[in-house]
């Protein structure tokens, strides 16, 4: 499977990056570029994105952009530092990278940045990579 028809596989799969209203703009094996607008029931009490929202968007780019090799990978640890508020309407960017890739372990950073190219979160994902592999 290329990593397009992997990827859509698993956005049909996922019901949570569906309702985020996440789109896969770039797709490759170990990086991707996803977006999202921010809605009202994103927000959190202070009215501005609940932390979660860059999390999940990261999660998912991270989910991807490990994927797209053709195996299976799941996450083991992840971490997030939120630098900058996300108001509602905001248009997030998440930038996927591979920073390492062995045999069993891969390590990606996501960078989310907001419409007016302002980072708002730093992401840190590591994976098991699996020997099942996309068919």
């Amino acid at each position: 499977m290329t990593p397009r028809e992997i990827v859509d596989e698993m956005m049909r799969l996922d019901a949570f990056s569906r309702w985020l209203g996440i789109s896969v703009d770039t797709i490759d094996k170990g990086s991707c570029e996803l977006s999202c607008v921010v809605n009202a029931e994103m927000l959190n009490g202070h009215q501005i994105a609940h932390g979660g929202i860059t999390y999940s968007l990261s999660d998912s780019a991270l989910a991807f952009a490990s994927n797209a090799h053709g195996y299976k990978a799941v996450s083991i640890e992840t971490s997030i530092s939120h630098i900058y508020s996300v108001k509602e309407n905001d248009r997030l960017r998440a930038v996927c990278e591979e920073s390492y890739r062995g045999k069993s372990i891969g390590i990606y950073w996501v960078s989310v940045f907001n419409q007016d190219d302002v980072l708002v979160s730093r992401f840190k994902g590591t994976v098991h990579i699996s020997e099942n592999r996309w068919e």
